[in-house]
């Protein structure tokens, strides 16, 4: 549940335009019952914020037809087609919300749910039935969760009653912000596992040029593939979330959710004759033999 650094010569802030971001809409002041698929740090986490109606939902067992509203999946993103097994199919498109880190939209687009619930978990559980610690940084104070969709305010609800802060976006503002925490996952991650998996505030510190680097050029691709423009100064956010989580370790994990959407828009580009988008990225993926 995923630093930056002063650009050398072109920041990111000069590179992409300022966009308004969407502002929070009221939510409900109710917390409303909800199944919860996964019982792990995140799962457990969302049922204490509850009222002692929701229906927690554990690997091999069915998600009930007649259970009115959200269905948190709180589960590692390899067991998400077996959360669709498991659900009735009149309530994936309207019901499910998805608290998986990563890049998903081409699993939502095979799977016909495009317009799928999301939330964007800004917030640390350390060990199981723990409290959560919400990801504020010094940049935004006001927190970095956020949530999209049907269900979206009903999410912020739960969250604002565990005492976290939570953003309702549009669809376009919530793409933003899902690309940007991509990018950090995948450039810190990468960066602190080409110097043997040094924690997230070593990476921030002493190795800046090289993140400064490969932000950049995540950045620039992802723009460019999804035809968008990122808010400025996304350096300072990161380098902001990366003091937060300090602690945390670095390893290239989950690569076909995280770092292999990257590769893939280079071997899109290599497979045309083009120039690879990202090649700071693809050289040291293939350095750690990753690739």
């Amino acid at each position: 549940m995923a630093t930056s650094l002063p650009f050398s010569s072109l920041s990111l802030a000069s590179r992409f335009k300022v966009s308004a971001m969407t502002p929070t809409v009221t939510t409900p002041s109710k917390v409303v019952p909800a199944v919860i698929v996964g019982g792990g740090r995140v799962g457990r986490a969302l049922q204490d914020m509850g009222t002692g109606q929701d229906l927690l939902v554990r690997r091999g067992e069915s998600v009930p037809l007649n259970f009115e509203g959200p269905i948190f999946v709180c589960t590692r993103n390899d067991d998400l087609d077996s959360v669709l097994q498991s659900t009735p199919p009149s309530r994936w498109t309207a019901d499910l919300v998805f608290f998986q880190n990563g890049m998903l939209e081409p699993w939502f687009e095979s799977k016909g749910l495009s317009d799928a619930n999301q939330v964007l978990a800004y917030f640390a559980v350390s060990k199981l039935g723990e409290p959560p610690v919400d990801g504020k940084t010094d940049t935004n104070p006001e927190g970095l969760t956020a949530a999209y969709g049907k269900w979206a305010s009903v999410v912020a609800a739960r969250l604002n009653a565990g005492g976290l802060s939570c953003k309702v976006l549009d669809k376009e503002a919530f793409q933003k912000q899902m690309l940007e925490k991509l990018i950090w996952i995948c450039s810190v991650m990468l960066v602190g596992a080409r110097h043997g998996g040094v924690s997230v505030g070593v990476v921030e510190k002493e190795f800046r040029s090289e993140l400064n680097s490969l932000i950049t050029e995540l950045a620039s691709a992802a723009a460019s593939e999804k035809g968008l423009t990122f808010e400025e100064a996304m350096e300072d956010r990161l380098c902001a979330y990366s003091r937060a989580v300090a602690h945390f370790p670095t390893a290239v994990k989950e690569f076909k959710w995280r770092n292999g959407w990257f590769y893939s828009l280079s071997e899109k580009a290599t497979g045309q004759g083009k120039p690879d988008p990202c090649p700071l990225h693809s050289q040291w993926l293939k350095e750690l033999k990753i690739v």
